[in-house]
């Protein structure tokens, strides 16, 4: 599991003109209805692309009530591809197993 935050004032991954269409996009305006509409814009991520699509294809059925809404749906629910290092945490050890473990050293 990741979590993005995103303050709403930084359109960091809706680039390609997809949050400005957004912005525009008439509200209340339903999950199927933003796909329709704008289903095949690409967003860049850090690690590849993918369509808005694929990403609010991923959310059940949902009405949202203003572009903010719409915009926290697709900032949830982008792929790890968003993420720069799965599973990565500064703060937390590191699971036994994970392929990011340091190199065991012996004293």
């Amino acid at each position: 599991m990741f979590i993005i935050i995103v303050h709403p004032e930084l359109h960091v991954m809706l680039l390609n003109g997809t949050g400005e269409v957004i912005d525009d996009h008439e509200y209340p305006a339903t999950t199927e209805e933003m796909i329709e509409a704008y289903g095949d814009r690409t967003l860049e991520l850090p690690n590849g692309s993918e369509t808005v699509g694929d990403v609010l294809a991923r959310l059940e059925t949902e009405t949202f009530e203003n572009p903010e809404d719409a915009r926290f749906a697709v900032y949830s629910a982008v792929s790890d591809k968003a993420v720069g290092r799965v599973g990565y945490s500064d703060r937390d050890p590191t699971p036994v197993g994970s392929p990011y473990a340091p190199d065991a050293v012996s004293f």
